[in-house]
């Protein structure tokens, strides 16, 4: 971090951590490839630098990587993925905006806001791709979880996590994580690295959040899930996922305190539950319940 207690400002962040090894770092030209995987040199930040709430994506997917040389800054986070963001912040009471609102172009204001409540980037601040085939994608199927179980996106991670999480600022109560990997792998790896970056003791609140008493780290659906994902994840069709949702927004509320108007976990059906992995004892009160019921 540039400075201590503070996030990077709304630009580029000056970081080349994972890139010692080479004499000149040039942004978003310099890349280091470890077997199948690479990075590529172009750590970004978006809001404000002493936040309230950061949100992170995983990486800047192709999408994004392919805009850095053609698109102003503003423009390149989620990109063509705003409306799917919004619908994901406003499902865990975050936005409150009213029935029809265009969640896109509000979620395009927060992020260009660099004194609202809100830090966006990604938990890996440069480009993650993974070759297929010989073809290099951004994207894919296990992408997350993956790479953080490699030696390479180990070290990448720990990285990242140490240089831009292990201090935050004190206004800082809330970490949003978009994505939860294949049978929530990406939860459980994703909360090692902030135990290992920042110490301290950490406890689940359900089984998509957890918290070392500071801050309260809190994974959603990832705004680029494919097929019926995100409506399932955020209610709209009867299925178990739509839980994650609820504990998303109910862990939300707890570490932010605000009263969400959503669907809370004594109104879900018991049918709908999830049976949780982590102890009883590791679960919040409020989704303690759903530990002892079967799909």
């Amino acid at each position: 971090m540039n400075s201590k207690n503070k996030l990077p400002s709304h630009g580029r962040a000056d970081c080349s951590k994972c890139f010692k090894s080479c004499n000149v770092v040039e942004f978003d030209r310099t890349k280091r490839e470890v077997d199948n995987w690479r990075i590529t040199a172009n750590p970004l930040a978006w809001g404000n630098a002493t936040p309230e709430i950061v949100v992170l994506g995983f990486s800047k997917g192709p999408t994004q990587a392919g805009a850095l040389a053609s698109s102003p800054h503003d423009e390149i986070a989620y990109k063509g993925s705003r409306g799917n963001v919004g619908k994901i912040l406003n499902h865990v009471g975050l936005m409150n905006c009213a029935p029809g609102a265009d969640l896109g172009q509000e979620i395009s204001r927060m992020i260009t806001d660099k004194n609202g409540r809100f830090h966006f980037a990604s938990l890996i601040r440069c480009t993650v791709e993974r070759n297929d085939k010989g073809t290099w994608k951004g994207s894919g199927g296990g992408m997350l979880d993956k790479f953080v179980a490699t030696p390479f996106g180990k070290e990448v991670s720990n990285n990242c996590t140490t240089q831009f999480l292990k201090d935050l600022p004190k206004q800082t109560k809330l970490i949003v994580m978009f994505g939860m990997g294949s049978k929530l792998k990406y939860v459980s790896e994703s909360m090692e690295l902030f135990r290992a970056a920042r110490g301290g003791q950490w406890t689940w609140i359900n089984e998509v959040a957890y918290t070392d008493g500071k801050v309260t780290v809190v994974h959603v659906e990832h705004f680029a899930s494919q097929g019926a994902l995100v409506p399932q994840w955020l209610g709209l069709k009867n299925d178990k996922r739509s839980i994650w949702g609820v504990m998303a927004t109910d862990a939300v509320a707890h570490a932010v305190n605000v009263e969400s108007e959503k669907t809370t976990a004594s109104t879900i059906t018991k049918s709908t539950i999830l049976k949780s992995p982590r102890p009883h004892s590791a679960l919040h009160p409020a989704m303690a319940w759903a530990s002892n019921t079967k799909p």
